[in-house]
């Protein structure tokens, strides 16, 4: 377990959403609303399983995001309907997809004072997924984007995204430290390259990003809030 200042360490990374700003809760209010809107044809459960396989199966064809999300739920409401839905749930479909999308930023307790903190003594990136228009809006109007040198949305994060990530930024994986909420995307990953990552849980997150065993590792390390950091770092 990581409980010493790490040598040598050149980059932090920080995943965006749900460990910078509010992300999770805002998709489980739309997705209450659209269980709400197809609630003539299946249960809420069966409604909310038929949405996320949709979600997990667009994957691989949409990415990560809210645009992506809309096209998942007009899909759902096509096959819940059986291709009988109307013109007017799909319009209320597409209105829901931009209520998200101007959902206001909300950051993270502790998130401004920790970058403040680091900026300068380090090199700060952004290493998140979803839709690039997107997450450059939100760290826009969040004004967090004046502490990051470099901001990498990914269209996943496997070994190699984050190898490739570490090519463009030219340090090598015991130089590179992530944090992030979720273990499998911002902490496995890492350490299988041998850099470190930390664990800061948000009170929910997306079933796809859960995992059922613990990360015990030399590198790695879990935190209640993104200011435990701090001392790790020397700072």
């Amino acid at each position: 377990m990581l409980n010493n200042k790490i040598p040598n360490l050149k980059v932090i990374a920080f995943d965006a959403d749900d460990t910078l700003f509010v992300n999770e809760p805002y998709f489980q209010e739309t997705e209450e609303k659209f269980c709400g809107l197809m609630r003539d044809y299946l249960s809420h459960q069966d409604i909310s399983q038929e949405l996320f396989r949709i979600e997990i199966d667009n994957l691989k064809i949409y990415g990560y995001g809210i645009k992506a999300y809309i096209l998942s739920m007009i899909e759902a409401a096509m096959k819940i309907s059986n291709n009988t839905i109307s013109v007017e749930v799909i319009e209320k479909i597409i209105e829901y997809g931009k209520e998200l999308l101007d959902k206001p930023i909300e950051l993270l307790d502790g998130v401004e004072e920790t970058l403040q903190t680091l900026h300068g003594k380090y090199k700060l990136v952004v290493a998140t997924k979803g839709d690039l228009l997107d997450q450059r809006r939100k760290l826009h109007n969040s004004g967090l984007g004046k502490y990051f040198h470099h901001i990498e949305v990914m269209s996943d994060k496997q070994e190699q995204d984050y190898a490739d990530l570490l090519k463009r930024l030219e340090i090598k994986p015991e130089e590179f430290f992530m944090i992030g909420n979720s273990l499998k995307s911002d902490v496995l990953p890492v350490l299988a390259l041998g850099g470190y990552a930390v664990h800061i849980p948000f009170h929910t997150t997306w079933a796809h990003e859960k995992i059922d065993h613990k990360v015990e590792h030399k590198n790695f390390a879990a935190f209640e809030k993104i200011t435990d950091i701090l001392p790790l770092l020397g700072t």
